[in-house]
């Protein structure tokens, strides 16, 4: 068997964790803090792969191998290695508190309503959308991920990091700023785990189900009266159940909705979890896009100002984009938006004159392009309880696919 011990947010164990061990594998910290039986050999954890072929070799022999690892070592820890490598019949695994758990214990906050994400030698844009998107986040930190870098991504977003660094030790240090401040500092390599929170919503309800909070609402290509609009001015819900399906918005995206309108492609991609920023040239427009993702309990970015133009000013790419409205700018728009999208692009079109150009666009861009023509009939009362066919007005809509994006998946 190998044995797997989990230090518990950095607090040693009882010093006889290797008793009987012939091969004592971990982090120097570890290996110091516990007893090693007289002859057993021991494996400083740097480079995995080694230490994995030494441990493999020992086990090939039955001989009794120990593992000491951080916290709960089978939370975005070695446990997924091992078990891969030798199988999980092989493995006793004695987990000690994640730093995950004891970072919301020492912020005073439960955490069954959580988002975690690692970002240790992981793409750290998937953290930082997520702590966009999502009210409480704990983000496993690794080098050159870190609060400094989370702060710089976040400076403009209203929320409260608490960096939580070597838990567990002597050396325990717990404090809350703002993302501001994260980037303004050198935190060395002592972070644990560091809390992205939104303080308007840190305190939700009593959970009967552990995770990130679900939408009210159940379903999505929600009914127009779901938002507020003006004169009609809304993607309807046939046309926006299409864009959702192709836009594909997940947890860890990041979405933009370019010409906003009443921003109801906004906050169904929030509602589904992705971070989103809606562009809006209007006063009135922006002001109705912040209502309805407060009235549906979603972060929605919103940036008054007119595309192209503004575009530029966004920052990050997305990995997909939706563009709504129309106007002889739209093949700029298009242009620009399908050169950073990640994955994909969808525009909504009502003149056919357009349809040529936008898709010239896309394809310009190296997108794979496809789209269909709605027309859709709803049902509609007529006087003497009976019913007729009410037609909407058709609507193009194409898209463009990043063709590597499609073998791609999220980042783990």
């Amino acid at each position: 068997m190998i044995t797997v011990v989990g230090m518990g947010a950095g607090a040693p164990p009882g010093g006889d964790v290797a008793a009987g061990a012939e091969l004592v594998v971990g982090g120097r910290r570890h290996l110091d803090a516990v007893r090693l039986p007289e002859g057993a050999e021991r494996v400083v954890l740097g480079a995995l792969a080694p230490a994995l072929d030494r441990v493999a070799e020992y086990v090939a022999k039955e001989r009794r191998v120990v593992v000491l690892a951080s916290g709960d070592p089978g939370f975005f820890g070695i446990v997924r290695v091992l078990a891969e490598r030798f199988g999980p019949e092989r493995l006793d695994v004695r987990p000690g508190v994640s730093s995950v758990a004891a970072a919301f214990a020492r912020a005073g906050l439960p955490w069954d309503d959580a988002v975690v994400a690692s970002a240790h030698g992981r793409e750290l844009r998937t953290a930082v959308n997520l702590c966009r998107a999502h009210p409480k986040v704990a983000v496993l930190t690794g080098p050159g991920a870190g609060p400094a870098e989370l702060g710089a991504a976040l400076r403009n977003d209203s929320r409260v990091l608490v960096v939580a660094s070597a838990l567990g030790c002597a050396e325990e240090r717990v404090e809350r700023l703002t993302p501001a401040e994260a980037a303004r500092r050198d935190w060395g390599t002592a972070v644990s785990v560091v809390l992205c929170l939104d303080e308007t919503r840190e305190l939700g309800p009593v959970r009967t189900v552990a995770g990130p909070p679900r939408p009210d609402t159940a379903g999505w290509a929600l009914e127009e009266a779901a938002f507020a609009h003006r004169d009609s001015m809304i993607t309807k819900f046939e046309t926006r159940a299409l864009a959702l399906a192709r836009l594909g918005p997940r947890p860890g995206d990041l979405v933009w909705d370019v010409g906003a309108g009443s921003g109801s492609v906004a906050v169904e991609c929030a509602r589904l979890g992705a971070a989103v920023t809606a562009v809006e040239k209007t006063p009135d427009g922006v002001g109705r896009v912040r209502a309805n993702a407060a009235a549906h309990g979603v972060d929605v970015r919103v940036v008054h100002g007119a595309a192209p133009t503004v575009l530029s000013d966004l920052g990050d790419d997305p990995d997909a984009v939706f563009v709504g409205g129309g106007g002889r700018e739209l093949p700029a728009i298009v242009a620009q938006c399908a050169r950073r999208a990640r994955r994909t692009v969808v525009v909504a079109m009502a003149a056919l004159d357009r349809v040529p150009a936008a898709r010239e666009a896309l394809l310009g861009a190296g997108l794979e392009c496809d789209g269909v023509l709605l027309q859709s009939s709803r049902l509609a009362p007529l006087p003497g309880d009976v019913t007729r066919l009410a037609a909407t007005n058709p609507v193009f809509l194409l898209w463009g696919v990043r063709p590597h994006s499609r073998t791609e998946g999220v980042t783990p």
